[in-house]
């Protein structure tokens, strides 16, 4: 396997719209029921981009298999150095190490934008895929909301975990430690 990392293009968006759909639509990954628009994507890659925020993807042979991003965990100013990582995988791309490499390579730009933490709120505590890579790349667990998210005629939670980021609250923003 081949496995080629690199920033989201704008010609990439038709298969990130497919990969997440599929979660949407088969996944509790996310809580959103209904997949949204190709003109949706592209207005949120364009939020994250303009934010100067990373969003990548992986590709196999040409083929986009996998995307990765960060946004800002809250709007307001004093959140600015967190960040909250997405990371969706193709169905046949699971368990390949896909998901493993987008995150290593968000965490490195994130860190690279100025995040100091990064924060996953993982949907489903049954998401083992998830959590296992998390957990494989530093981050760690700091909770679970207990039924929060109601998809598939079930209850869902929400796992939090956190990684902090090159020195991360060790010393002032614009310091680098």
């Amino acid at each position: 396997m081949s496995l080629n990392l690199r920033p989201s293009l704008q010609e990439d968006l038709p298969a990130i719209t497919e990969i997440y759909a599929h979660h949407v639509l088969y996944g509790t990954g996310t809580f959103e029921i209904d997949p949204p628009s190709l003109e949706d994507m592209r207005q949120r890659r364009d939020d994250v981009l303009s934010k100067g925020l990373p969003y990548w993807v992986a590709e196999i042979q040409g083929q986009i298999v996998g995307f990765a991003y960060c946004n800002w965990f809250k709007p307001r100013p004093a959140y600015r150095y967190a960040a909250e990582d997405s990371i969706y995988i193709a169905a046949q791309a699971h368990r390949q190490g896909v998901g493993r490499a987008l995150l290593d390579a968000l965490v490195d730009q994130a860190q690279a934008a100025g995040v100091r933490k990064l924060i996953a709120v993982i949907g489903d505590s049954a998401n083992a895929g998830s959590v296992g890579v998390h957990r494989a790349a530093g981050f760690t667990e700091v909770g679970v909301l207990r039924s929060c998210g109601w998809k598939f005629e079930r209850w869902l939670d929400v796992v939090l975990m956190e990684r902090a980021l090159g020195p991360g609250d060790q010393c002032p923003p614009g310091d680098r430690g």
